[in-house]
């Protein structure tokens, strides 16, 4: 309990008035933005002139050539956006360190995949989960529902949120018309996620991986320097109230259990029970079964390398709690009227957020600790969290568009259309993007993240359990799938409605809810739901036929080392793989006029127009084949092998072992 007699942290500033921050870059800070997009453009432009960008494999999973350096700073540029450095660091500065337990969380679940989970996908030879769920179960309209929620959670959830953060930051900085802003940042987002796939996409995030951690690290330094090292910050957090606390004179106070993890599992924000399932099986969806993570280690060249990305991924997601969150915390210390305001009057002053401004918390340290070229690295920083998240959704989306949603209706559809299609639905995401924006304006900032989890919490967990036992329960079958996600979902939307109907009351205000919504917290919720779908699943499995030999053959955890079951082309298979052939060849044959003997003007002319029709294909990675070139033979399918190296397994192991002993560390030592 606070001593209210006990004098306040000497850090605290006066109340009033609130002071705006630094609003304008300096020129340096300019120029460092300059460099780092073209660095991005020319890491971009250098990805795809060394992949094969002409094929379905080559586009959409890198030619599964990735080591596992990249993989594993794909991974953690995907997951770290400029959501987080607004999220996380809002959290803890006004929360504590709680919210830390979602990404400690996903420090296990990371290497689930690597160990678990992506061996079967592997050994299913899939691009897509949708893919894997039509493979898994037979039929379509499991494959059909998951990727529609797929899309709509990416497009409503995932871009939404990291176009808010951006939003904010860059409003904060640059004062630049928000249209103008996304608009060219989204521009520069698709050109190399069109023009180079996913090789391009991975090469970028790992250059902005490198970009990202340099300047959290440096204005972390600047930060524990500011407010005087670790000492400060444990003393000086307890003391951060603000001076206005109306109506309510417990509006504004830091909680008491701030600096632990496990809290209350009756009154807290974040109850210690609902840690273990109600976090876990969310995170589960997401590190194993969501395509923008999974899409990273299937691209990887073998098996122990995607297990070194998820290793690499791990050691990464250490670095968020000192240089992201803590930062947080200490912004609330050195700007606690400003950044902790209790007053909706006041906090709709300091950011035109009634509900509170906790969410500017890193981006006032940004502009008012770090001097010139360095506010303009850390500019680059929320750019490049920005992009890397960006590109990572768009990518993946038009990965499960392609795949899963336009050759369900055109089954013959040519290599040529897959490429055009992927890349036109980019184009696609980024106009919904752009239209995505006045809703993201006139979403509060505190709202759009309880939305968020929102979203995570009632539409994961049924998606979830359907992998969890179609990967590990060879009964499960495609009646008690689908109607278990369906009967899910279902029940998560209505949860997730009433939450939209009765918005979560301030500190000063009467808690009215319902008692689902008043007494059942997010996490208790996420279990029980998780539960339910999991009994519908397994009954219905039980009642109903038994799946087919084909539908668990590679497909499972104890069949995934089954023999490749070879089969020969029938005769409409073959006529039909000539055709696309003979389709491929007749849209890359040369349109130049046969005559020779033309004009010179008119030769002239043709010339042009078949070097500037071949510059567009190379930028779109369509390659044009020679005139009366033979159509390539067909290639064999492709079987993902299981195989490792045993020296390279024994490696990956023994830091399998030292990561899981580091996170149990790190979780017991912040109860």
């Amino acid at each position: 309990m606070i001593d209210p007699e006990q004098p306040r942290f000497t850090m605290t500033p006066s109340p009033s008035p609130p002071t705006p921050p630094k609003t304008s870059l300096a020129p340096l800070d300019i120029g460092v933005l300059v460099v780092y997009f073209l660095l991005v453009l020319a890491v971009g432009f250098w990805s795809m002139w060394r992949t094969k960008r002409s094929t379905v494999d080559g586009y959409f999973l890198a030619g599964k050539s990735m080591t596992w350096w990249p993989v594993g700073a794909s991974l953690f540029a995907s997951n770290i956006g400029s959501g987080h450095f607004i999220g996380l660091a809002g959290s803890g500065a006004a929360a504590g360190i709680g919210a830390i337990a979602y990404e400690w969380n996903g420090m296990f679940m990371v290497l689930l995949l690597g160990w678990v989970f992506l061996p079967i996908y592997l050994a299913s030879g899939v691009t897509t989960m949708p893919e894997y769920l039509q493979k898994r179960f037979g039929g379509r309209r499991t494959q059909l529902l998951i990727a529609v929620l797929y899309l709509f959670i990416y497009i409503f959830t995932k871009i939404s949120v990291d176009m808010y953060a951006g939003a904010l930051f860059i409003q904060l900085a640059l004062q630049w018309n928000i249209y103008l802003a996304v608009g060219l940042l989204l521009s520069i987002t698709a050109i190399y996620t069109v023009a180079g796939g996913l090789a391009a996409v991975i090469y970028t995030d790992a250059a902005q991986t490198v970009i990202m951690l340099a300047g959290a690290l440096t204005l972390m330094a600047f930060s524990f320097v500011e407010v005087g090292g670790w000492n400060g910050l444990m003393e000086g957090y307890a003391y951060a109230i603000p001076s206005v606390r109306v109506p309510n004179t417990t509006c504004g106070i830091p909680r008491e259990d701030s600096f632990n993890v496990f809290r209350d599992p009756v009154t807290s924000d974040l109850p210690w029970p609902g840690l273990f399932i109600g976090m876990s099986i969310p995170s589960m969806w997401y590190w194993c079964s969501d395509q923008v993570i999974v899409q990273r280690s299937l691209a990887a060249k073998t098996l122990t390398h995607a297990k070194g990305g998820s290793l690499l991924a791990v050691y990464l997601k250490i670095i968020p709690f000192f240089a992201v969150m803590l930062p947080g915390m200490i912004s609330r210390i050195l700007y606690t009227d400003d950044v902790a305001c209790a007053d909706p009057d006041v906090c709709r002053e300091v950011c035109g957020n009634p509900v509170g401004c906790t969410d500017t918390a890193y981006a006032r340290l940004v502009m008012e600790l770090l001097p010139s070229g360095l506010r303009g690295l850390m500019m680059a920083v929320m750019i490049a969290a920005l992009m890397s998240s960006l590109t990572s959704v768009f990518n993946s989306a038009s990965t499960i568009f392609t795949m899963d949603l336009w050759k369900t209706f055109r089954s013959r559809a040519t290599e040529w259309e897959l490429m055009i299609v992927g890349r036109v639905f980019v184009l696609v995401l980024v106009v919904v993007s752009v239209m995505w924006i006045p809703v993201v304006q006139a979403s509060q900032g505190g709202q759009l993240f309880i939305y968020i989890q929102s979203i995570s919490t009632y539409l994961q967990p049924p998606v979830s359990i359907v992998f969890i036992l179609g990967c590990f329960w060879k009964r499960t079958n495609e009646k008690g799938a689908f109607w278990g996600l369906a009967l899910g979902l279902l029940i998560g939307c209505i949860r997730m409605l009433l939450d939209f109907i009765y918005p979560q009351p301030q500190c000063y205000e009467a808690d009215t809810r319902p008692g689902v919504l008043k007494y059942v917290h997010y996490l208790y919720f996420s279990t029980l739901l998780s539960v339910i779908t999991l009994c519908v699943v397994v009954v219905i499995s039980l009642v109903t036929e038994e799946p087919r030999p084909e539908q668990i053959s590679r497909l499972t955890w104890f069949t995934k080392s089954d023999p490749v079951q070879t089969q020969v082309p029938t005769v409409e298979q073959s006529s039909n793989k000539a055709e696309d052939n003979n389709d491929l060849q007749t849209d890359h044959t040369d349109t130049r006029d046969p005559s020779e003997h033309r004009a010179s003007t008119s030769s002239s002319v043709s010339v042009r127009q078949s070097r500037l029709m071949s510059a567009l294909y190379w930028l779109c990675g369509l390659e044009r084949r020679q005139d009366h070139s033979p159509p390539p033979p067909p290639e064999p399918p492709a079987v993902d092998s299981l195989d490792e190296k045993p020296h390279l397994k024994m490696i990956v192991n023994v830091n399998l072992i030292i990561s899981l002993t580091v996170t149990v560390f790190i979780f017991g030592y912040w109860v």
